[in-house]
């Protein structure tokens, strides 16, 4: 995770690649779910959590986790605007993820005083964020854009950048990029099947969720 200057976060904010394996990316339809949903992550291991911002409960998802769920480092994911960087700071968002950039949205999320992680898909945008002193990134669509093997080859004239993939990545394919040496972790969902949300069994998405941390 990027802190706000552009270096690795300090120890009061330690980057969301080193917290765990995998990252639940979270959709969440129903707020009532979110702190059952977050406590089974952490239970699990999973403590970073991106709650995406892609339905109408992602804002009052996040200010519940981060009242009820001390031990959860939430985050805000899909941010792609400098008012969706600012509603999610004040919600109580820990970090920022977006699936692309632009300076504006660059700008922003520096000025937001929380860890981020912008997204690329290319190595032109890499070299660009590394230009601005940016180090650590998503990499998105990751199965699309190319997946391990991308990355690796990203990895010899670029050793600088790490990066979180995200995008198509399950259990199976997940351990290929923990072992790249520039992944420190990865994005997925597969731990919060629907029906299992849907019939909210938490004992079951914490089973998944410790089966993802122990990936590596």
């Amino acid at each position: 995770m990027t802190s706000p200057s552009g270096a690795a976060s300090s120890s009061a904010s330690a980057s969301v690649l080193d917290l765990a394996p995998v990252v639940p990316v979270v959709v969440v339809e129903d707020v009532a779910d979110a702190v059952p949903l977050a406590r089974a992550l952490v239970a699990g291991g999973l403590p970073a959590i991106e709650v995406t911002l892609r339905t109408p409960a992602a804002l009052d998802a996040i200010r519940a986790i981060a009242a009820e769920v001390p031990d959860a480092v939430v985050g805000a994911g899909t941010v792609i605007s400098p008012q969706g960087v600012a509603e999610s700071v004040d919600a109580g968002a820990r970090f920022l993820v977006s699936p692309g950039w632009t300076d504006t949205l660059l700008a922003a999320m520096k000025a937001s005083g929380v860890p981020f992680l912008p997204g690329v898909s290319t190595a032109s945008e890499v070299v660009a964020l590394l230009e601005r002193g940016v180090r650590e990134m998503k990499f998105f669509p990751a199965e699309a854009a190319g997946g391990t093997a991308y990355l690796k080859s990203l990895g010899g004239p670029l050793p600088q950048a790490r990066f979180c993939p995200t995008g198509g990545i399950g259990l199976a394919s997940a351990p290929a990029y923990l072992a790249l040496a520039n992944v420190g972790c990865v994005g997925g969902s597969w731990m919060l099947p629907a029906d299992a949300v849907l019939a909210k069994d938490w004992p079951r998405v914490e089973g998944l969720a410790r089966e993802a941390a122990s990936l590596r």
